[in-house]
């Protein structure tokens, strides 16, 4: 079986670690929780998750050690489109089909329950049995998913992307936007499943660092194409709302054929990263095609 059968029994995993670390939705604060559960357990194409899985099996890791770092990481993304959804942000009322947290609760406890999962996130990482014997492993991801998450990641990133709206941005200023806001997190999946995997070279990080690199930027960039073209049924958004809000896209800025291309170049350049390694890097190589080649 290719990785593209294991895929959804990775998916399988991480929702099933999510589910067991969040708090029970009967557990006072009973709305609080709810809402951490709604926000992370709506469904996704756990993308992240999958990278983490992806590199942890190229590299030899047993599944049961990345379940916590694909759970920690899947947190910190739902965190932060919990925060891009609110009306002082990206103001969208649709997220994976459904009502955005703020819509199906209130923006008080969407805040608060993204900044719930935020410290979930680490806490995982710090307890989870399948890591404790490797506590310089440890040091590590929280290390990575801070620095993901940070000033200079993906808060840094959406503060840009909010500041660019209505500007008009060149392809290199538009990239670095999309370095920090979406690439960083996908960076740290990547790296977390090379952090599990002792002995892992400093050449083996300098490859992958050089396939999220060239990959990130491509899963944005399709991002944004599918925000002109995709089907609400398929993507779960409502289509436009880069328009709307007058972002600072590639399709906006440089034409869809532009953007189209320049994901293609991109893709390339990932796989090309990881062409001349083994079979068990097919991992990395179906990840990346299915990341930039998605209808939703």
């Amino acid at each position: 079986m290719g990785f593209s059968g294991r895929a959804q029994e990775y998916i399988r995993r991480v929702e099933a670690t999510l589910d067991r670390y969040l708090p029970a939705a009967d557990e006072p604060p009973q709305r609080l929780h709810e809402a951490m559960r709604y926000s992370t357990l709506g469904g996704g194409k756990r993308i992240r998750p999958l990278l983490v899985y992806a590199t942890g099996e190229a590299l030899g890791v047993p599944c049961e050690r990345l379940d916590a770092p694909s759970a920690a990481i899947e947190l910190m993304h739902a965190f932060s489109l919990v925060h891009d959804d609110l009306p002082a942000m990206d103001d969208d009322d649709l997220r994976r089909g459904r009502p955005t947290t703020h819509r199906a609760f209130d923006e008080a406890t969407a805040i608060l329950a993204a900044d719930a999962m935020q410290p979930l996130a680490f806490g995982i990482l710090a307890s989870d049995p399948e890591l404790l014997p490797f506590p310089d492993a440890q040091v590590r991801l929280v290390a990575t998913l801070a620095e993901a998450c940070g000033s200079n990641g993906m808060t840094g990133g959406q503060e840009m992307d909010l500041a660019a709206e209505g500007r008009r941005l060149d392809a290199a200023e538009i990239e670095h936007i999309y370095r920090l806001k979406t690439g960083r997190l996908l960076r740290a999946s990547v790296l977390s499943g090379a952090h599990c995997a002792p002995g892992t070279t400093v050449d083996m990080y300098h490859r992958l660092e050089r396939y999220i690199d060239a990959l990130g930027l491509a899963f944005q960039i399709q991002d944004d194409i599918l925000d002109v073209e995709g089907v609400t049924e398929q993507t779960g958004k409502r289509g436009g709302s880069d328009e709307a809000n007058c972002k600072a896209t590639y399709p906006a800025v440089l034409g869809m054929d532009t953007a189209r291309r320049r994901a293609a170049e991109l893709l390339e350049t990932a796989l090309d990263t990881v062409s001349d390694l083994g079979p068990e890097f097919e991992s990395l190589r179906w990840t990346a095609d299915y990341i930039v080649r998605r209808s939703g």
